[in-house]
């Protein structure tokens, strides 16, 4: 499996005042994932708001990334543009700075068929040669991939994993289920959706790609090694103990408020990029509350 099982850790990109990045912020994030020993990180995914970002921008967060992971820690870099060719050239950057597969979403302005889908994946696939893991986000993509989609795409060479959106846990096992009957059985099946992830990773799913991996992956960790041990009871409590974070998280979004807790907890400082405005007081004084009362083992 070119992508590592267990807990794939999104980071925030942090940038300057002015839209630079933040190497110093984005070296401190990747250490901590690097030092709780993640299974690979996800840079640059929708966390890490790579649409938002140059190609130039990205090459750099991606080889400061790198640079600080050292070959410790396996990175998995977000690849997706409007257009094909410049998919490809993402990916093409992707691999020749060292990143193991290239996250890629159907990004569009023009709603896309699924055959335009397919050629597009197929074309980024081939003429980069970088493995090439789907990106199913519905919620920003305005496009779902069907079943049989999945089907076609992962029969092509160099298409080796998809990350699915989360949802209920039957849902999540039925579809689970289902997917794993039209894939070969060496090709990831992973989940994003943090409150959802303990249930996706209970019914056997591959990766938890996870937004609050990128800043807490300890109890991000215990949930994925209890549920992978068989542990389902452990799995939901830590799960539990995380619930005021992803009620946060629904009423927020995730991104913005990790954005504020990186800020709070003195990792990086840093805005997303515009016109996303970062969290007001009010939802900050909320963040903050929740932060004090979240144990040391959660945060550290």
């Amino acid at each position: 499996m070119t992508i590592p099982a267990g807990l794939s850790a999104f980071p925030i990109t942090p940038t300057a005042s002015n839209g630079d990045l933040d190497e110093i912020g984005l070296k401190r994030l990747v250490a901590r994932l690097v030092e709780v020993r993640v299974d690979s990180i996800g840079l640059l995914g929708s966390t890490g708001t790579y649409i938002y970002l140059t190609r130039q921008e990205r090459r750099r967060a991606l080889e400061v990334a790198v640079g600080e992971a050292g070959g410790r820690t396996p990175i998995l870099v977000g690849i997706g543009a409007l257009r094909t060719d410049d998919a490809v050239k993402l990916a093409q950057d992707a691999k020749a700075i060292g990143a193991v597969a290239g996250l890629l979403a159907p990004v569009s302005y023009i709603p896309l068929t699924d055959d335009e889908v397919f050629g597009h994946f197929v074309t980024v696939a081939h003429e980069s040669s970088l493995p090439i893991v789907i990106y199913d986000n519905p919620g920003t993509t305005h496009f779902r991939f069907t079943p049989e989609l999945v089907g076609r795409l992962a029969k092509v060479p160099g298409i080796v994993g998809i990350k699915n959106p989360g949802g209920g846990s039957e849902e999540t096992a039925r579809h689970l289920a289902e997917q794993r009957t039209l894939v070969p059985g060496s090709f990831s099946i992973g989940y994003s959706g943090d409150w959802y992830a303990a249930e996706a990773m209970i019914a056997g799913a591959d990766v938890w790609h996870s937004v609050l991996g990128g800043l807490f992956p300890r109890p991000c960790q215990q949930i994925v090694k209890a549920a992978r041990q068989g542990n389902a009871d452990e799995a939901r409590r830590v799960d539990a103990s995380l619930a005021p974070v992803w009620n946060l998280f629904k009423q927020f979004s995730s991104l913005r408020v990790v954005y504020a807790l990186a800020d709070m907890m003195d990792i990086c400082r840093g805005e997303p990029p515009r016109p996303i405005l970062p969290l007001p007081g009010a939802a900050r004084h909320q963040v903050a509350e929740m932060l004090k009362d979240l144990p040391s083992e959660i945060t550290g």
